[in-house]
C-alpha cells in the first residue's frame, strides 16, 4: 500500500490497512517515493490518495502487478484516463451516492443496479473517464460520464493505446474517506481489492 508516510492522513491509511489485515491480507505500507520495481514481489499494489502525485516516481504504469488506485491525479500517469484535470479525471467536493451500472460484475459486490449510498455523510469523491477498454462498474450519481469505479483487465486497451500490464482498478475514495464508507461502500472496496 503506497501512502504518504509523513502525511496528515496516515491514520486513515492505517485503518484501511488494518481492515485488509482483518480480512486475511498481509499489508506492507511503503512511502510514496518508493521505486515501483522494489515491490514486484507483491500480489496487489494499492495507491492511496494521500500520496502527492508529483512525488510518486514513474514506473507504476508498467508494473506487471495488479494495481488499485484512488488517487485521481495519477489516473492520467497510469494511462487509465486522458490527461485533462476536471475533464478526464477529478474529484467532486460533496457526494454520497453512486449509480451502480454493472451489477453483474464481481466488483459490484452483489449489490443491485441503481443508486447506492456508499458514504455515511457527504464527502469528496474521485472519478475518471476511462478508455474504451475499461469496464465501468459505477458512476457518480446523476453524472454518468464520471466513472467512480472502473477496471481494466490485463491486456485491455487503456488510454493512449497503452495495454494494461495487469488488472487496473480505480476506486472513488479521497484522502479521508475510507473511514466514512457505509456497509455497501465497504463491500465495494472489498470486492475491488479481491
Amino acid at each position: 500500500m503506497v501512502v504518504q508516510m509523513n502525511g496528515s492522513n496516515l491514520g486513515v491509511d492505517q485503518k484501511a490497512a488494518a481492515h485488509l489485515e482483518a480480512r486475511g491480507y498481509s499489508v506492507r505500507m511503503v512511502d510514496q517515493v518508493q521505486a515501483p520495481d522494489s515491490v514486484s514481489d507483491v500480489d496487489l499494489v494499492i495507491i492511496s490518495s494521500t500520496v502527492s502525485s508529483k512525488d510518486v516516481p514513474s514506473g507504476w504504469r508498467a508494473l506487471p502487478v495488479p494495481l488499485l488506485a484512488w488517487e485521481n491525479d495519477l489516473l492520467d500517469d497510469f494511462a487509465m484516463t486522458g490527461k485533462r484535470h476536471d475533464v478526464d479525471f477529478g474529484e467532486v467536493p460533496k457526494e454520497r451516492y453512486l449509480w451502480l451500472v454493472n451489477a453483474p460484475h464481481p466488483i459490484a459486490a452483489g449489490l443491485p443496479a441503481g443508486v447506492v449510498n456508499v458514504y455515511g455523510k457527504q464527502a469528496p469523491m474521485s472519478w475518471g473517464k476511462p478508455g474504451l477498454g475499461a469496464t465501468i462498474i459505477a458512476t457518480l450519481y446523476g453524472q454518468p460520464e464520471k466513472a467512480a469505479i472502473f477496471a481494466y483487465e490485463k491486456g485491455a486497451t487503456m488510454d493512449y493505446e497503452a495495454l494494461a500490464p495487469a488488472r487496473r482498478v480505480m476506486f472513488f475514495l479521497s484522502n479521508e474517506t475510507f473511514t466514512n464508507l457505509s456497509s455497501p461502500g465497504i463491500a465495494l472496496f472489498d470486492t475491488a481489492v479481491d
